[in-house]
């Protein structure tokens, strides 16, 4: 395939395109195989473009910060809309709202936020990735999680409209939101709370610090690879079970919190990929429990 008419658009555009990009620069577990096409459109582009992809017979995925997924060794067919130039942010400081484009960091947002004195997002600092990813996966830790801050989702839909969503519209449940399919997140209104920035600061510095303290933040992972089941962290039942320092190649699960793991260095996604069947092999023979993965895998 010539890939023309997309070429063709992106240069038009100026967006940035490119072909058999490796994966593993894109990931925060510096893992997986190239990708056919990756594509870093502005918002305004990205309509015009799906639309492109779709007449020339291209699937894609969206991806933000790379930091909950696994990327397969033998990488992705098709094409990566990256939203990193998705990231532009309006304030309201009168209303205490914040629209956010999808690409925007979550921990941009949280500072912006302790800077301007908005509180509500203070239990998800330190959780990296996208504004974007952070709503489809309903991300959350310390009592929080961003469903309660959400006031509306901007979605673009398959016909290359914007619809605009509710928080009441939207079913979120537990690391996972029920985002109509073929829709893409384009950006949200956040509602937030007044509060004065330095309470808001500690607030943030303490969760941050209990973060450090508990999980493997300097290393490469993936974040929590599989989820909590109602009554128990997965991250217990995967110790309890004698996992931690288990090792499959390069991936091992981490000795701080045993829900991490960690990339050695020379890991491989096929190693993640085993490590996570023994790890769940074990809960399961101790517990009863299967675990279901966190982590979205390509």
């Amino acid at each position: 395939m010539s890939y023309e008419l997309l070429r063709e658009f992106c240069i038009f555009r100026n967006i940035d395109i490119r072909f058999n990009e490796p994966m593993l620069v894109h990931t925060s577990l510096a893992i997986g195989g190239p990708a056919d096409i990756t594509l870093f459109p502005d918002e305004p582009s990205l309509p015009e473009l799906i639309k492109i992809l779709a007449k020339e017979g291209i699937p894609y995925i969206v991806i933000g910060g790379g930091t909950n997924i696994l990327v397969k060794d033998s990488g992705i067919n098709g094409a990566v809309i990256f939203t990193l130039k998705m990231n532009n942010i309006t304030l309201n400081a009168e209303r205490s709202t914040l629209n956010a484009e999808a690409g925007c960091s979550l921990q941009k947002v949280i500072s912006l936020c302790v800077d301007k004195g908005l509180s509500g997002m203070e239990g998800l600092a330190g959780i990296p990735g996208s504004i974007g990813g952070a709503i489809a996966g309903n991300a959350g830790s310390f009592g929080y999680e961003i469903k309660d801050v959400i006031k509306f989702v901007n979605l673009l839909m398959p016909d290359g409209n914007i619809k605009e969503l509710s928080a009441s519209d939207i079913n979120f449940h537990y690391r996972n939101a029920d985002i109509p399919a073929g829709s893409i997140i384009v950006g949200a209104v956040l509602s937030l709370k007044k509060d004065e920035p330095f309470e808001i600061k500690k607030r943030v510095m303490e969760f941050i610090n209990e973060k450090k303290s508990r999980q493997p933040v300097s290393k490469p992972t993936a974040g929590c690879v599989f989820k909590n089941v109602e009554g128990a962290s997965a991250g217990r039942l995967i110790d309890e079970a004698g996992c931690k320092g288990m090792k499959v190649g390069g991936i091992e699960v981490s000795r701080v919190h045993a829900n991490f793991f960690i990339n050695t260095g020379s890991g491989t996604a096929d190693d993640f990929l085993n490590l996570m069947d023994m790890v769940a092999r074990a809960v399961k023979t101790r517990y009863g429990i299967v675990l279901q993965p966190e982590i979205k895998i390509y």
